[in-house]
C-alpha cells in the first residue's frame, strides 16, 4: 500500500485538535508531564535561538556579499524594500482591523497563572550569548567572511549552517507538535483556549485576504514599469503559486516560477539570476504572516504594539528573513529571535506564533515566489539586455 505522508501542517492541526479535547478530560497529573515537557522543550529553544542566527545569518550574508556587482546590490535592495512594504502593511492593516476581532481580555498569561499545573522539575539551559549579541555577532561575521573571501572559513559556517538546519528538520520540528498539544492542552486546562482559537480563525481569514492584495500591488508596480496589464502578469504566474501551495518550498519551486517569469517578457539572463536570489532573499508573504501575528497576540495581552516598537521590528525582520532556511517553518524559526528580544514573546506566544505560521505556511510561500516575479520584471526593465 502507497505511505500516506502526514506533514507538519496535518500533526499541528491535529496537536491542537488533541489538546483541546485531552484538556478536558485528562487529570492533572497528566496535565504536569506535557507541562514539564514543554518547560524542558522551551528551554532548548532559548539556547538553539542565539545559535539559528549565528548558523544561518553568517551563511547567507556571506553568500550575497560573495561576487557582488550592481544587479545583485538592486536585486537585494528592491526584495529588502518589498518584504518592508508587506510588513507595514501588514501592520497598518491589523492596527485597523484587529481592534474589531480582538478582544484584549482573552489575555495569554491566563495560560502560566497560578491555577495552572505546574511542572514536575525543570532542567535550565542557560543559552552561551543573548538574542541581540548573536545579531551583531552573525552580521560582524558575515560581512568579514565576505569580504576575505576565505573559502575554508566560509566552508566552516556552511558546515555550521547545515548543522543547524539538520536540528531543526530532525528535533525542533519533529517535537513540535508535541510541544503545541502541551500548549493547548494548559491552555484548555485553565479556560483560555476558545477565546484564542475563535481569534485564530479571524486572523488567518484576514491574513489570507491580505496576501492576495500584497501581490496585487506587486505586480501593479511592476506593471507602472512594463506598461502591461497587471491582472494578466500576476495570472501568468499562477502556475508557481499554485506549486509552492503544494511543496511548501521556495526552492522547489524555483523551475516553474522561472518559466512564468519569462513567459512575462523577462529576459533569460535576468530571470536566471533574480528568480533564484530571489527565492532565499524575498520574503514578503513570510514578513506579512509574522507581523500581523504578532501584532494579534500583543493585542490579545494588552501589551504595547504602537509605530515606533513594529518599525523596528520590521526592519529587523526583513533582515533576519534572509536567513529562513529552506525547510516548513523555517522563517518563524529564525524569526524567535527578534519576537522575544524587541516585542518581549515568551514561551507561550511563542509557540502560539509557530503554531499560527505553520497553519498558513503554504500560502506565505506561494506569495513569496510569486512575488519574485514582480521583482525580476523591475529589475528587467532597469537592467534588462535591452537596458544596456
Amino acid at each position: 500500500m502507497k505511505k500516506i505522508r502526514f506533514g507538519l501542517l496535518s500533526r499541528i492541526i491535529l496537536a491542537i485538535l488533541l489538546g483541546v479535547a485531552c484538556g478536558h478530560v485528562l487529570p492533572a497529573w497528566c496535565v504536569r508531564v506535557f507541562v514539564t515537557f514543554n518547560g524542558i522543550f522551551s528551554e532548548f529553544l532559548g539556547f538553539i535561538i542565539p545559535l539559528i542566527i549565528v548558523g544561518l545569518v553568517v551563511p547567507a550574508i556571506a553568500d550575497i556579499g560573495k561576487g557582488a556587482g550592481r544587479m545583485l546590490l538592486v536585486t537585494v535592495l528592491v526584495a529588502y524594500g518589498a518584504t518592508l512594504f508587506s510588513g507595514f502593511l501588514s501592520y497598518f492593516t491589523g492596527e485597523l482591523a484587529f481592534p474589531y476581532l480582538i478582544d484584549p481580555d482573552a489575555s495569554l498569561s491566563g495560560v502560566s497563572d497560578s491555577v495552572s499545573p505546574e511542572p514536575y522539575f525543570t532542567v535550565p539551559i542557560p543559552p552561551m550569548m543573548d538574542v541581540m549579541t548573536a545579531l551583531v555577532l552573525a552580521f560582524t561575521l558575515g560581512l568579514g567572511v565576505a569580504g576575505l573571501a576565505s573559502k575554508a572559513l566560509k566552508q566552516v559556517f556552511d558546515d555550521f549552517r547545515d548543522i543547524i538546519s539538520a536540528t531543526i528538520s530532525a528535533v525542533i520540528l519533529p517535537l513540535l507538535p508535541i510541544y503545541i498539544f502541551g500548549i493547548f492542552l494548559n491552555m484548555t486546562h485553565t479556560g483560555q483556549v476558545w477565546s484564542i482559537l475563535v481569534v485564530f480563525v479571524k486572523i488567518i481569514g484576514v491574513i489570507f485576504v491580505l496576501h492576495i492584495l500584497l501581490l496585487v500591488l506587486q505586480y501593479s508596480a511592476a506593471a507602472v514599469f512594463v506598461r502591461k496589464n497587471p491582472f494578466k502578469l500576476l495570472a501568468r504566474m499562477m502556475p508557481a503559486y499554485f506549486t509552492a501551495l503544494g511543496t511548501q518550498s521556495s526552492a522547489a519551486t524555483i523551475p516553474v516560477t522561472l518559466e512564468q517569469t519569462k513567459r512575462n517578457g523577462v529576459s533569460d539572463s535576468v530571470a536566471g539570476f533574480v528568480i533564484p536570489l530571489c527565492a532565499t532573499i524575498h520574503l514578503s508573504g513570510s514578513t506579512l504572516k509574522i507581523v500581523a501575528c504578532a501584532l494579534a497576540l500583543l493585542m490579545m495581552q494588552g501589551l504595547p504594539h504602537g509605530l515606533p516598537l513594529f518599525a523596528g521590528f520590521i526592519f529587523m525582520l526583513g533582515i533576519t528573513m534572509v536567513a529562513a532556511p529552506g525547510v516548513p517553518g523555517g522563517a518563524i524559526m529564525a524569526a524567535l529571535g527578534i519576537l522575544e528580544s524587541i516585542l518581549g514573546f515568551d514561551a507561550e506566544a511563542q509557540a502560539l506564533m509557530i503554531a499560527l505560521y505553520i497553519a498558513m505556511d503554504s500560502f506565505g510561500t506561494a506569495c513569496n515566489v510569486t512575488g519574485d516575479g514582480s521583482i525580476a520584471l523591475i529589475i528587467d526593465h532597469f537592467m534588462g539586455p535591452r537596458k544596456k
